[in-house]
């Protein structure tokens, strides 16, 4: 990725998100019950499920997508320490490039890791948040120079529930440019639904966490060969 942000000098994208195995709750009289698994809050249902929760982290340049880290979250150490590990681990790109993500991992502290490591980070935000113009007042966990975009569909505009807000740290990007560029976080979707519907990611059936984390590496061999 990096080799292909140098040759063309387009940004490296690091993608992050998480998604849920979902798994049956077993009887307190199970004598061996799945490892690892808990309740997590289900965005995309709305509710508590029960399962396996991971993150992931895939890296973009030019087109190319690859899977670079799919770690489980087990509540030992949160899924904000995890994605500040990762950014961590990462060289500094030969370009300006950009960290995209959910509302989840806008975080003050995620961000200036990233800033420190040569990324700029462009995510969605709750809109719950608290802003003011004029900097009298915000509420952005800290973040003193950035860009918010408000956005609605063209005939939803003014309906709360249509509300779609985007933030950047680069404050030089236009908003066709913040936008195209937060679209590029998609292929992870796209992931998560190929592992769900060809690699059963909510059907295993396997026990032991150090085998569901080997197991979780089959995705990663078939997304390169889906890819290649």
């Amino acid at each position: 990725m990096y080799s292909e942000a140098a040759r063309t000098g387009k940004p490296v994208f690091c993608i992050v998100d998480d998604t849920i195995a979902s798994k049956t709750k077993p009887s307190s009289r199970a004598l061996h019950p799945i490892e690892d698994a808990y309740f997590h809050q289900s965005h995309l249902k709305g509710k508590q499920d029960y399962g396996h929760q991971a993150v992931a982290v895939m890296l973009s340049c030019n087109g190319i997508v690859l899977n670079y880290a799919f770690v489980m979250y087990n509540k030992s150490i949160s899924k904000i320490d995890i994605v500040q590990n990762i950014a961590k681990e990462l060289p500094i790109p030969p370009v300006m490039s950009y960290f995209l993500c959910d509302c989840w991992y806008v975080s003050e502290k995620i961000i200036n890791t990233f800033a420190t490591k040569g990324f700029h980070t462009i995510g969605a935000l709750k809109t719950n948040r608290m802003l003011y113009p004029f900097g009298i007042k915000q509420k952005l966990n800290g973040i003193e120079n950035a860009v918010v975009l408000l956005s609605y569909p063209q005939k939803a505009f003014g309906k709360p529930k249509a509300l779609r807000t985007f933030l950047s740290t680069d404050v030089s990007l236009s908003t066709d440019e913040i936008l195209s560029y937060y679209v590029c976080l998609w292929p992870i979707e796209v992931f998560f639904r190929q592992c769900k519907d060809k690699l059963a990611l909510d059907h295993y059936q396997i026990r032991s966490a150090q085998g569901i984390r080997r197991y979780w590496l089959i995705f990663f061999f078939y997304f390169y060969l889906d890819y290649i």
